[in-house]
């Protein structure tokens, strides 16, 4: 009875500190995780802005091609933000702008679209971090997922009785368990 006293009161000890601790990671991974879920529906990173226009201005491969690319820039974005160019194929002029944008223009109809991208702020440095940028952060990541264990191990203690992992914790314990095994067997 002592021993599970003193691990009970131990373990809502480091649940409670290490989670303060944790409680910005937590919010990050958190964030991060539900945008990098939805690739498939949304670009995570960046919001993408599309903007179409015509020009008459000569862009086939020749020696004057660059200058007039800048001054189709003045007209669509800014001729600063010229990166390079790259013809996909005969009739198609791609051009890179700075900051990821691009510029697509058929050669034969003048048609073209400027596609505009802006960080998604909060949710590009949260994927950032997300995406395990660096060594030093490798460290406090991993950190932060031993403290995930840690978090599920004490959870086991800190209640008795009927609500506890005897109880109504041990049901959930159970279908925490279950429910992904159930989802690898059926898609894996």
């Amino acid at each position: 009875m002592l021993k599970m006293k003193f691990w009970r009161k131990w373990s809502r000890i480091l649940h409670r500190d290490i989670g303060y601790f944790f409680i910005g990671t937590s919010i990050i991974y958190g964030i991060s995780g539900i945008a990098l879920n939805h690739m498939s529906d949304w670009n995570p990173n960046y919001s993408v802005t599309l903007k179409q226009f015509t020009t008459s201005i000569n862009l086939e491969n020749n020696d004057n091609v660059e200058n007039n690319i800048k001054l189709l820039l003045d007209k669509v974005d800014n001729r600063k933000n010229y990166k390079k160019h790259y013809y996909k194929n005969k009739n198609t002029l791609k051009v890179f702008l700075k900051g990821g944008s691009s510029v697509v223009v058929n050669l034969n109809s003048g048609q073209g679209e400027v596609e505009y991208l802006k960080r998604r702020p909060i949710i590009y440095e949260s994927n950032f971090l997300h995406y395990n940028p660096n060594r030093i952060w490798t460290w406090f990541s991993d950190a932060f997922a031993a403290a995930l264990i840690l978090f599920a191990v004490t959870s086991f203690f800190m209640v008795k009785g009927k609500k506890g992992i005897r109880g109504r914790g041990g049901i959930y314990t159970a279908l925490g368990i279950i429910i992904p095994i159930i989802f690898l067997i059926l898609y894996s």
